[in-house]
């Protein structure tokens, strides 16, 4: 599967949704479902969420979904990365792909599923023994709850970028790869330093199908420099 073609950027006729009993914002919400041509793209080519392209779009280039490769997708319901990381890896042929999140998540083909808090303490070692042994991607499309604030947003969604990367400290292999959703306003320099040290390359992509009037930006680290059983 590659994010090539122009399935979703094809013209379509816009649909406009009557007020009815829904407020501004749900009308407006709704309307933009209809007319997104990744949400049209999802239900035709059976993908779990629209945020499956952003995935394969951000892979296309970075090309770190290899087969063989080992997964741990962090948050992973509905399941659309899970999907995407399954089917480029190869699992459950070459590959593996673990899936943790609160929610419980339907089943995706080739995707061992955990419900269970990625805080809890017993989680990383619990996950390794799953994926068997030290993961070569963390993934994390994971967002902290809005308040609407944006600036309280911006803090509550770096607090948990941190945490997630010291998680994927904890499972990575060396080489490995961690990506994680952030917003715009970027990275937190403390973050971003330690991350530089702790990875070859670190950088901020938005892929395309991330839509323009969104302020999510994505992190990418690649080329781990330790190993998950690194002491600090």
């Amino acid at each position: 599967m590659t994010a090539h073609g122009r399935g979703a950027g094809s013209r379509q006729k816009k649909v406009r949704v009557r007020s009815g009993n829904r407020s501004q914002s749900s009308r407006l919400w709704l309307e933009r479902q209809l007319n997104d041509p990744y949400v049209a793209r999802a239900k035709r080519e059976g993908m779990r969420s629209r945020a499956a392209y952003k995935l394969i779009e951000i892979d296309d280039k970075a090309r770190f979904l290899k087969k063989g490769a080992r997964v741990v997708d962090l948050g992973a319901a509905p399941g659309g990365w899970s999907q995407v990381a399954a089917q480029r890896v190869d699992a459950p042929g070459q590959g593996r792909v673990i899936a943790i999140d609160l929610l419980p998540m339907e089943p995706v083909p080739g995707v061992n599923f955990i419900e269970l808090d990625f805080l809890d303490g017993a989680a990383p070692a619990k996950l390794m023994q799953m994926i068997g042994g030290p993961a070569d991607v963390v993934l994390s499309d994971m967002a902290a709850n809005a308040t609407g604030h944006a600036r309280t947003d911006h803090l509550k969604i770096m607090a948990l970028v941190e945490v997630v990367a010291e998680f994927a400290r904890d499972l990575l292999a060396p080489g490995g790869t961690f990506l994680a959703k952030v917003l715009q306003g970027g990275t937190e320099a403390a973050l971003l330093a330690s991350l530089k040290r702790d990875y070859k390359s670190v950088k901020h992509v938005k892929p395309p199908a991330s839509r323009a009037d969104s302020a999510e930006l994505y992190l990418l680290a690649t080329g781990f420099r330790g190993g998950a059983s690194q002491e600090t």
